[in-house]
């Protein structure tokens, strides 16, 4: 299947998804795997319309991504995505009791990764803890643009 519709989600919308919705943005720019994927963040108990965390916006402003204009939204539904990617078994597990007809796309990042496990919360972090998250976002980040491009070309 050729995934074109990624949803990243977290708790609160303002640190690990949206961090991760724009590495994945980037990675896939710099892959050019020569099809177009649409990328989206939400939360699971986020509050509409926050904006993301300060250590967030610093770690990938340190990246050359602005994070400024991000505002935070709730998984409402998951019709339309290719791929859901929680940061936690957590997450996973919810969103397939929630949403059961799609839980077939429903992984942990880590997981379709390669690797499994959760990737913790940096919220309330100091920037190291941020950049900690940031880079171990972008090793998972790579294996999945990987593991979307080959399946998507049908090399598997």
């Amino acid at each position: 299947m050729k995934v074109q519709k990624v949803l990243l989600v977290c708790s609160g919308n303002t640190c690990r998804s949206p961090m991760a919705a724009a590495l994945l943005r980037e990675i896939w720019r710099r892959a050019d795997p020569g099809w177009e994927l649409q990328v989206d963040s939400a939360g699971t108990g986020a509050f509409p319309g926050l904006p993301a965390a300060g250590n967030a916006v610093a770690a990938m402003q340190a990246r050359g991504i602005d994070l400024s204009g991000h505002r935070s939204q709730t998984v409402v539904g998951l019709e339309g995505y290719d791929l859901v990617l929680g940061m936690t078994r957590a997450h996973r597990d919810a969103l397939r009791t929630r949403f059961p007809a799609h839980a077939d796309r429903i992984f942990t990042l880590a997981e379709y990764a390669g690797t499994g496990g959760d990737l913790s919360d940096p919220f309330g972090g100091s920037l190291e803890v941020y950049e900690e998250t940031a880079r171990a976002l972008e090793h998972l980040l790579k294996a999945v643009v990987e593991r979307i491009r080959r399946e998507g070309s049908g090399t598997q």
